[in-house]
């Protein structure tokens, strides 16, 4: 397939661009600065741009069969939602249709599957604004028409790719560590490109 990663340069991202090239896929990398991404690869086009820039959006969703949104910047709550709703606007434009978006467990009905760190020091206190911005963004996603599938991960941590993890569940889950590896969200993310089962859906994951 022929993918757009919008926020290649982050945690998850990179994942995203080794994983997808080893599955074969074309990967459009869309960075503001080309010179973070070391990966060299026949299959791997990178495109300098600001996802505030909508032109510039619109030129790197066109003619893609899926984009990928991880999109993040910190605590500072700026750019997830201002940037999806970017990525919404091109895809509708353009006629691209299938859409995966990093969001983050606790928003909606996933608040149930927190602890109460989570819930009220982290999201509560000290990343309000970015949980703010992904409360923002999966608005945005979910008004749109497009294709959607909102996954939403626990605490990143660097671990290793294990492939085994917890998806799809419910509010009410237990013996969650709400703990998950990076490359282990990157895989999840990719597995959805040739899967309808969280079509329109937001799936949590964890171990």
């Amino acid at each position: 397939m022929n993918l757009v990663i919008f926020g290649a340069t982050g945690r998850i991202g990179s994942h995203l661009i080794e994983q997808a090239l080893e599955l074969g896929h074309t990967v459009t990398a869309f960075v503001r600065d080309s010179s973070r991404i070391t990966n060299s690869n026949e299959n791997l086009h990178i495109v300098e741009g600001d996802v505030f820039d909508l032109k510039s959006v619109e030129n790197a969703v066109r003619s893609q069969d899926a984009v990928i949104c991880v999109l993040g910047d910190g605590r500072k709550g700026k750019v997830r939602a201002a940037g999806t709703r970017n990525i919404v606007k091109a895809m509708e434009k353009t006629g691209t249709r299938r859409l995966i978006c990093q969001s983050t467990a606790g928003v909606g009905d996933s608040a149930r599957n927190l602890n109460f760190f989570w819930k009220y020091i982290m999201f509560g206190l000290l990343l309000r604004a970015a949980f703010a911005d992904h409360v923002r963004q999966e608005s945005i996603v979910k008004e749109s028409d497009i294709e959607w599938t909102i996954i939403r991960p626990v605490a990143f941590t660097d671990g290793e790719r294990t492939g085994n993890y917890r998806h799809g569940f419910g509010p009410d889950a237990k013996d969650l560590t709400l703990k998950i590896s990076c490359p282990d969200v990157a895989e999840f993310i990719l597995k959805q490109l040739k899967d309808d089962t969280y079509l329109r859906k937001t799936p949590a994951l964890s171990y």
